[in-house]
């Protein structure tokens, strides 16, 4: 069902495509301008999906790292518990320089186009992910070890920060109205497929003796991030600016200070919309991060077992974004972000509940309820998101919200999470900051204004 839908979105979209060709032409002939051919819809599709899958899968391996070893490697000075705080401290430094590789890499991605910055976050997310499957631990080199892992992550975050809105609006600004939701998914899958193709790679590793683990075993995923680098700049080099940011240069219209033109214009609307985005990334942090520190300390599961769950749950995950985004652009963007923050809401006691009876088949139902809050909120939100802002501040915009976001609900979950169990040693306190988190987002929802949704005819 899924794929035949594709089909028929397919043959519309390159009807769509032949038109918006057409008038570009037309248009760019009539200011004097070159006409610059589009990309095809599965160049921009794979691109856009690739490439934030390679992003994302670098991102995780190191949450997952934080989870299981790092404490042990990186901050062996400290207790358990300690440790385990030091590790989710470093892997939310990434997190804190996300906004300010939104803004910088947004600035000139407003400035120059949208291809040039997606090639320069990939090369620096990858290259950093490589130096840490490199990095000598505590017991080599000292204090350095965790000094350079904490640079490093700096550099994945900064560049991670200036991936998804460039992602998502090279796909978005080639779609017609009725497909933005649609188009912008396929840079949303990239979350997803990371945290699949991380989990597989610590699967593969899971098994080997702790020792072996501890030693060598952890640097295998970090490693091949080098042969997911080539194969996402082979892909990205085909790409080009959409006609309507080419439009905006041939106009000369390009904003000089992207960010300091959006907190003057839409500051209102930029604070609603990173707070609208604080709820999935708590969600899928507790899951994804979180969980396999509790998972395995608290409730007894198997680290293989969780992440073999986890995984589970994020090919649910996948579809459903595809899912969400149809609705969204059916019924409109706004509409099934809402839906998904009020699934939040009602969710996040049970999903602890679940995980709490040690049984791995409730584990399960509760990560993919958990899946379908992410699916429905992201599967809308680069629709959303592309509707809500004007093309010249645009890429700054849905970086610095989206980034923002992730750093309060990303960053700060596993921390929270970690010192909340320690200080009431129940799952229900972290049940509770969970439906704060979605609450807050569902209010921002609420209070977003937005171009009135146009209905699909069937």
């Amino acid at each position: 069902m899924v794929l035949a839908h594709l089909s028929r979105s397919s043959a519309h979209a390159a009807k769509t495509s032949r038109r918006a060709r057409t008038l570009t032409a037309d248009a760019s002939a009539r200011s004097g301008g070159t006409a610059t051919s589009s990309p095809s819809r599965r160049t921009l599709l794979l691109a856009s999906t690739i490439g934030t899958s390679i992003e994302w899968y670098d991102y995780y391996i190191f949450n997952t790292a934080s989870a299981l070893v790092f404490g042990m490697l990186f901050f062996p000075q400290f207790s358990p518990v300690a440790g385990t705080l030091a590790a989710f401290a470093t892997f939310a430094v990434g997190f804190i320089a996300r906004p300010l590789g939104g803004a910088v890499i947004g600035h000139f991605g407003d400035r120059i186009g949208r291809k040039s910055m997606l090639v320069l976050t990939l090369l620096l997310t990858g290259l950093s992910t490589f130096l840490i499957g490199v990095l000598p631990t505590y017991a080599a080199i000292g204090v350095a070890a965790p000094v350079a892992l904490v640079l490093l992550r700096l550099v994945q975050g900064f560049a991670v920060g200036g991936e998804w809105g460039g992602a998502v609006l090279v796909a978005t600004e080639h779609a017609g109205p009725r497909q933005r939701a649609l188009f912008g998914s396929f840079a949303q899958f990239g979350v997803p497929i990371g945290v699949i193709t991380s989990n597989l790679a610590f699967l593969a590793v899971a098994g080997l003796p702790e020792d072996d683990f501890r030693a060598w075993g952890w640097r295998i995923p970090f490693l091949l991030s080098i042969a997911l680098l080539i194969v996402g700049l082979v892909v990205r080099r085909k790409l080009n600016d959409s006609p309507e940011f080419q439009r905006l240069k041939e106009k000369q219209a390009v904003s000089k200070l992207p960010v300091a033109a959006l907190f003057r214009r839409r500051p209102l609307t930029l604070l609603l919309a990173s707070v609208a985005s604080i709820a999935a990334p708590a969600v899928g942090y507790a899951v994804i991060v979180y969980m396999l520190n509790y998972g395995t300390q608290v409730v007894g599961f198997s680290r293989p077992t969780l992440l073999a769950l986890i995984l589970l749950s994020a090919v649910l995950w996948i579809v459903m974004i595809y899912v969400a985004a149809l609705w969204a652009d059916r019924w409109g963007a706004k509409p099934i972000y809402i839906a998904g923050a009020v699934l939040g809401v009602l969710w996040a006691f049970p999903l602890f509940w679940l995980v709490n009876t040690g049984n791995g088949w409730a584990a399960l139902l509760g990560f993919l309820v958990a899946a379908v809050v992410q699916a429905l909120m992201s599967g809308a939100q680069g629709g959303l998101f592309t509707e809500i802002f004007d093309v010249e501040t645009r890429y700054s915009a849905v970086s610095i919200a989206y980034q923002l976001g992730g750093m309060v609900g990303g960053a700060l979950t596993p921390i929270i999470a970690t010192a909340l169990y320690a200080a009431y040693q129940s799952s229900n306190a972290i049940a509770a900051y969970l439906l704060v988190a979605c609450l807050l987002s569902l209010l921002a929802l609420l209070a977003i204004r937005t171009p009135q949704p146009t209905t699909a005819t069937t």
